[in-house]
Order: structure tokens, then C-alpha cells, then sequence
């Protein structure tokens, strides 16, 4: 068996390079069709294309379907969408933060010695994975929370201080609901499919470590669908 630069069998490494890839150019078409088409909520500008990263081809046929704004200077006459799609929309909403915050989470640990050991690592916990999450989750949290502010306080006219408590009863339950299937995902390919599969974990520099970042990503998805359809439904999260 062909093993790739990290020890996975190389059909793994060129199918998670390949699939990245496409995530990538998927984003980049998005963001090339907002700057013409910009969307109505401003913070959908950025939220669309982080979505891509992880839904690909999925999400861009979603996107194209039901998110897609006008061109500038052409009225929208777009129908308006059920529950199934506004909640779908919300809950891509919720994941554009986590996607953000996984990226910069895992890159800043990389990036800046030290960083590892103020999350509590070599103190509280010796697994660098564990300084990962939390980097992740703060990150995600903060983010996800500023773009739920951006998306509800326009809507209802709040303050910034009513914004960011609406945005903080709106989002909360959403991002822990996603990060629980994200993460729950996570540790079982980290600690129990690639080792049992393959002899060892994804490192984070890797094509595997971000393409099973992918799939935990939808499985974030998944999780957090019914919790924005209660938070949706009840009027605490806006429809988007």
C-alpha cells in the first residue's frame, strides 16, 4: 500500500486534498458572486462563503437554490422560503463561526508558542488535542456570536448592548449543539477510526485532519438543525 507524506494511505491523503480543494474553489465562486450580488443581511456576505469549506458542492447548490441575492440594481422578487430552508439557512449561519474559529484556533496554536500552555496544557490536561478544542470553541463561540449581533440587532433596531444578549440567548444553544456533534465526531476519529484504521491520528498540518474536519462539520450540522428549528419557532432566533 502507497502511504502519503503522513503515513496515510495515499488514495486518503489525494481524496482529502481533493476535497479541500473543491471546499476552497467553492468559497472563492461565492465570494466572487457576493461582491455582485450582495446579499440583504450584510453578515451573509461572509457567512456564505465560510459555509462552502465544509459543505462544498452541497452547500453551493443551496446557496444557488435559496440564498442567492439579486444583482446590484435589480429589484428581488425572490419567493419566500419555508421553516426547512430558514432553518437550514440559520444553522449555516451558526456553523460560518465555527468554521472561522476552527481555522484561526488551530492555526494561532501553531502559530504562537505558548499559547497551548495558557488553555491549560502540560497543567490541567497533557493531550495538545485538548488545547485545540478549547481554542476552537472560545473562538467559535466569540465569533458566532458577533455574527448572530449582526444579523438580529439590524432586524429588531437593538442597541448594541440589547444586540449582543439577544445575540447570546439566540446563539448559545445553537453553537454548544453544534460543537457537540462537531467534537463528538472529532474524538472518535482521532482516537478511535484513523488509529484502529490507519496506526495513528491526523495532525493538524495534515489534508486527513481537515477533511475529517469536514465531515464533523456536517455532522455540527446535523445536530444543531433541530435545536434552530425550536429556536426559530419560538421567535428567539430570526429567520434569515
Amino acid at each position: 500500500m502507497t502511504l502519503g507524506p503522513e503515513g496515510f494511505p495515499l488514495w486518503l491523503t489525494l481524496l482529502a486534498s481533493v476535497s479541500l480543494l473543491v471546499g476552497i474553489g467553492c468559497a472563492a465562486w461565492v465570494v466572487i458572486d457576493v461582491v455582485r450580488r450582495p446579499q440583504k443581511m450584510g453578515v451573509m456576505n461572509v457567512v456564505w462563503p465560510a459555509t462552502m469549506l465544509f459543505g462544498s458542492v452541497a452547500w453551493l447548490t443551496f446557496y444557488r437554490r435559496t440564498g442567492r441575492a439579486p444583482l446590484k440594481g435589480y429589484d428581488d422578487h425572490s419567493p419566500e422560503h419555508g421553516m426547512p430552508v430558514a432553518v437550514a439557512t440559520g444553522t449555516s449561519h451558526c456553523g460560518a463561526g465555527c468554521a472561522i474559529g476552527d481555522l484561526v484556533g488551530e492555526f494561532s496554536l501553531i502559530a504562537i508558542p505558548g499559547l497551548g500552555a495558557l488553555l491549560g496544557l502540560g497543567s490541567l490536561y497533557q493531550d495538545e488535542i485538548f488545547a485545540g478544542w478549547i481554542a476552537d470553541f472560545v473562538l467559535a463561540f466569540a465569533i458566532g456570536i458577533v455574527f448572530q449581533y449582526f444579523a438580529i440587532a439590524p432586524m429588531r433596531g437593538l442597541t448594541l448592548r440589547q444586540g449582543l444578549l439577544a445575540a447570546l440567548k439566540a446563539d448559545t444553544l445553537s453553537i454548544s449543539s453544534w460543537q457537540v456533534g462537531m467534537y463528538g465526531f472529532m474524538a472518535l476519529a482521532q482516537f478511535l477510526i484513523l488509529p484502529a484504521l490507519f496506526g495513528g491520528r491526523a495532525a493538524v498540518l495534515s489534508p486527513e485532519f481537515w477533511f475529517v474536519m469536514q465531515i464533523a462539520m456536517i455532522i455540527g450540522f446535523a445536530t444543531a438543525y433541530p435545536v434552530n428549528w425550536a429556536l426559530i419557532h419560538t421567535g428567539i432566533k430570526e429567520k434569515m
